[in-house]
């Protein structure tokens, strides 16, 4: 059988020693002046006789704490709830150390005669510390409670981003799968060699687009891996007309980012900008100090397609945002768009 000691708050049984045994010696001393230190058998038969009934009185007092607690839970009742324990405790104080003068005058060994000034010095210093371990007990149990609330709001809120962050997943742009088809469909005429192997770019890119809910976040080298099929299929429609060229460090390639970020930008560039085999949309990727940079010249169309494109980036803003990331900085300057994504060294917590 399981014996459970009433808890106030989870640092009760960590105090009590701290206060048993200073006061132990404090109470014996008054009480035996110079005998308490006269002999190793009465000092050691003295201390654990009133270290014992002053753990008894503690653990009592802590089940009336829990009893108060109990019937007095409201924060409107904390006031009324501290007196109650404070008189109490009070009142316990006395009727212990009365109990406490009469074992020691009951066990011959000590030869204890009760002192009124002893017990008037006990019960004033217990007194202040028992209003002083209300306090601190109540405090502690606040801020613990504090602390539990605080972390199942973190866990709300992380909850919460999780489920906003899976819904600003990237979703397959129906104009790229329905010109993807169309090339597919031209290399079947032309050449079957190579439209089986741009039938299997393909199958590459939309496996990754459509993979499961766990991949929120994934490897700088497995977007570039995505990146090269993505690339091949964009080449068979574009030809030399769209290019890229990546200069990524090996370091950076371990290091996270939101999946589909490539696809994002890469789409965004192209969907908004002419391309022409004399004047290419040049695409380049780099890192260095924990972004990744991303840059490409502007080259904007007469006439823009019937999807915005703007809503892709709106959209990769948002997951950096809810990463609570510095964010994605954008720049428009001398003809050319930079976009500086932070790098990510972990996954986050809350895509775990």
């Amino acid at each position: 059988m399981r014996i459970s000691l009433p808890k106030y708050s989870t640092k009760d049984y960590v105090v009590m020693p701290l206060v048993v045994l200073p006061f132990t010696f404090c109470i014996n001393a008054a009480a035996f002046g110079t005998r308490y230190f006269s002999t190793v058998s009465f000092f050691v038969l003295a201390t654990v006789v009133c270290g014992i009934c002053f753990s008894l009185y503690f653990i009592i007092c802590g089940a009336v704490a829990v009893l108060m607690k109990k019937r007095f839970p409201g924060e409107e009742q904390l006031s009324l709830r501290l007196s109650v324990m404070i008189f109490s405790f009070l009142v316990m104080s006395g009727l212990f150390l009365v109990a406490l003068f009469n074992l020691f005058a009951s066990i011959r060994f000590f030869q204890f005669s009760f002192s009124g000034d002893v017990f008037v010095w006990s019960y004033f210093s217990l007194g202040i510390i028992n209003v002083f371990l209300t306090f601190l007990m109540e405090g502690v149990d606040r801020y613990e409670n504090w602390k539990r609330k605080q972390q199942e709001t973190d866990l709300v809120k992380a909850s919460y981003r999780r489920s906003r962050l899976l819904g600003l997943k990237s979703q397959v742009n129906p104009h790229f799968l329905f010109n993807s088809l169309n090339s597919l469909s031209s290399l079947i005429s032309e050449n079957e060699e190579t439209a089986e192997k741009f039938l299997d770019e393909m199958s590459k890119v939309y496996r990754y687009m459509l993979r499961g809910e766990d991949d929120s976040l994934v490897t700088l080298e497995t977007e570039l891996k995505f990146l090269q099929s993505y690339y091949y299929l964009l080449q068979a429609r574009y030809g030399t007309g769209l290019q890229v060229r990546v200069q990524v460090r090996e370091a950076d390639k371990e290091k996270y980012i939101p999946a589909l970020t490539l696809q994002v930008i890469i789409e965004n560039a192209f969907t908004q900008n002419s391309i022409q085999k004399n004047n290419p949309l040049l695409i380049t990727i780099a890192t260095e100090d924990n972004f990744l940079i991303l840059r490409y010249n502007l080259q904007p169309k007469l006439v823009q397609e019937d999807f915005d494109a703007e809503a892709g980036l709106d959209n990769l803003v948002g997951k950096y945002h809810l990463l609570e990331e510095n964010g994605v900085q954008i720049t428009d300057a001398d003809g050319h768009r930079t976009l500086l994504l932070p790098l990510l060294k972990q996954k986050k917590e809350v895509l775990l």
